[in-house]
């Protein structure tokens, strides 16, 4: 059976509100810690991860940082309108934080009707010149999306300080609140480096300076990669089957050591942090068979939700796929791989690389969800089943979970 044809009611599950954790605990490494391992369930505490994993083991992390994406903007009128920033226009992210003034990104706007063409909102920035006129004006629709033009009459200003000035930080919609203070920090990993994401890699909100200390100690090698997570994350699935569900395409980076370090295996097991981190690491196989195939994009590789569905015995294996994406990094003389992924993990889905994965415990009837059904079968059901009787915490602030498939 294809895995478009899959139900989703089949992932649904009782979540009551008082269950979802709308504020982080005092201390991050306190959160339970789930651990499924051949069948079996057993109760830990996250700051006792260094000592359940082995030396040698690699676990990797996504070191993306949550912008503050969600930017108030105002009419001449008077009236606001929210502009929730998606991906940039024809730039990284990267290049997009330090642009200056004329930078375009996709984005979902609050209250759309009330734009007019040629309408431009905007607001005033307190800057030590004085007040800094910032303008955001309304270039075209696409699908449910718009592009927004930003502008500004400050020449020292980039686009990072305009979102610092008027943006807020997108926490999840299931909290039922507004922003405060404290999720500047903790809705932010402590090892977060590249600005991109809107929303965080949950997985890894449970990491502290001492539990890496002791990963260090207890030699678990560490690796990160960069994925920046898209608005696509909140979107449930609305369709009866994963058929009518589409995966938002997501921006990542993974460096040539990485990719060196998986194809020649120099590790015991392979542990990743987060679905994001699992999503990047299974797409670089699809991407490294395009290579072979001669059916990568030009500019950019990208891989699309079902792609990885079609391959069969005959298909290249795993290392010469990793080959052709160094082969590919060597010919351009690139230390890091860019490329982008809607990746869609869902049962039948061949994991070729992750025997762990840590990810907290997700939304009913949800593509994440799907992914954890995918890592460990059906037995997910009995993962939640126990984290339900024994008053886990759900969701983006809720505990963890250590899942391994081997």
């Amino acid at each position: 059976m294809h895995p478009s044809s899959i139900s989703i009611d089949s992932y649904n599950y009782s979540l009551p509100d008082e269950r979802i954790a709308k504020f982080p605990l005092e201390v991050r490494d306190q959160s339970k810690l789930l651990i499924y391992q051949d069948g079996h369930i057993t109760d830990s505490r996250f700051h006792e991860l260094p000592s359940i994993l082995m030396p040698d083991d690699l676990l990797i992390l996504n070191n993306t940082r949550v912008i503050p994406a969600r930017l108030i903007l105002y009419k001449p009128t008077g009236g606001a309108i929210e502009v929730f920033c998606l991906d940039p226009v024809e730039m990284g992210h990267q290049d997009a934080m330090a642009a200056g003034s004329g930078v375009r990104w996709k984005c979902l706007v609050g209250g759309a009707k009330k734009w007019n063409d040629g309408l431009l909102i905007g607001v005033d920035i307190e800057r030590s010149i004085g007040l800094v006129r910032c303008n955001a004006a309304c270039i075209e629709r696409v699908n449910d999306a718009f592009i927004i033009e930003f502008t500004w009459n400050d020449p020292s200003m980039v686009f990072l300080e305009f979102m610092d000035a008027v943006g807020k930080i997108p926490i999840p919609p299931y909290f039922n609140r507004e922003v405060e203070r404290s999720d500047l920090e903790r809705y932010q990993t402590v090892f977060s480096k590249y600005q991109g994401s809107v929303a965080a890699p949950t997985a890894s909100l449970h990491f502290t300076p001492e539990v890496f200390a002791a990963l260090k100690e207890n030699k678990v090698q560490l690796e990160e990669l960069t994925l920046h997570v898209g608005a696509g994350t909140f979107k449930p699935v609305s369709s009866e089957t994963l058929s009518g569900h589409e995966m938002h395409s997501e921006w990542f980076s993974v460096s040539r050591n990485t990719i060196h370090k998986l194809r020649n295996r120099d590790y015991n097991r392979l542990i990743v942090a987060g679905t994001t981190s699992l999503r990047t690491i299974e797409s670089l196989y699809g991407l490294g068979v395009q290579l072979i195939n001669g059916t990568a994009a030009h500019e950019m590789l990208t891989l699309s939700q079902w792609e990885m569905y079609a391959y069969d015995e005959s298909a290249p294996t795993l290392t010469e796929a990793l080959d052709a994406l160094l082969k590919y990094l060597d010919e351009r003389n690139l230390d890091f791989l860019h490329a982008a992924s809607s990746l869609l993990i869902a049962p039948t889905f061949n994991l070729r690389l992750a025997q762990g994965l840590i990810t907290n415990f997700h939304q009913p009837k949800s593509t994440l969800l799907v992914l954890v059904s995918a890592f460990i079968g059906s037995d997910w059901e009995r993962v939640y089943d126990h984290a339900m009787a024994n008053d886990y915490r759900f969701l983006s602030y809720g505990d963890s979970s250590l899942l391994w498939n081997v």
